[in-house]
């Protein structure tokens, strides 16, 4: 990978998170009501708020990414190939488990429901990005995908799910999944070798 594809991922990581933040908060606000904007000045500044988190978010995103580039490149360097596949995809399912059940049963005041929601939105986006990923690559690539978009997702959305609002789980959740799924599905395109 060269600065120039690097730049690129990035500046179109921002991009989406910004767009990803903006379409959360707006929808958000449109559900829930709890800003009474007084002018249309107010709306474009509470989109510029938004616009700006979805950077943040999207930078945040970008060290996760980096950071499982790093975990997969010392996994595949200790454990044969084969077996690092199944050690993550065990992970992913005990995260998966642990997002879903460990959290109701340790703090009975969550409501069992939105924890399941959750998950079952985490798995299924994990499950369709890692089929977009298997047929652009090679079957090899689903199991990666699913670990990343599933226990590296979860793992980014510790902080949020500690505060217990569903709202704000959503309001970080949907850029959070956005670049995530952007920046694993633009990986083998950008490592590709110009053609001469």
């Amino acid at each position: 990978m060269n600065l120039r594809k690097w730049f690129y991922l990035f500046w179109t990581t921002l991009l989406i998170g910004a767009g990803g933040a903006v379409i959360a908060g707006l929808a958000l606000q449109t559900v829930n009501g709890g800003i009474d904007f007084k002018s249309t000045a107010d709306l474009l500044l509470y989109s510029l708020i938004l616009f700006g988190y979805g950077v943040l978010v999207s930078v945040y995103a970008q060290l996760g990414f980096f950071a499982y580039l790093i975990l997969n490149y010392m996994g595949t360097g200790v454990f044969p190939r084969k077996a690092w596949r199944y050690i993550q995809l065990v992970l992913a399912v005990l995260a998966l488990l642990e997002l879903v059940f460990l959290r109701t049963f340790v703090s009975g005041d969550r409501s069992v429901a939105s924890d399941l929601i959750l998950g079952l939105g985490i798995l299924l986006t994990a499950i369709i990005v890692s089929w977009f990923k298997m047929r652009g690559t090679n079957a090899s690539a689903w199991i990666p995908t699913f670990f990343f978009m599933t226990a590296i997702t979860i793992v980014e959305i510790i902080g949020v799910l500690r505060i217990g609002v569903d709202s704000a789980t959503i309001f970080i959740l949907v850029p959070l999944v956005a670049c995530n799924a952007f920046q694993i599905l633009m990986l083998h395109r950008i490592l590709k070798p110009a053609s001469i």
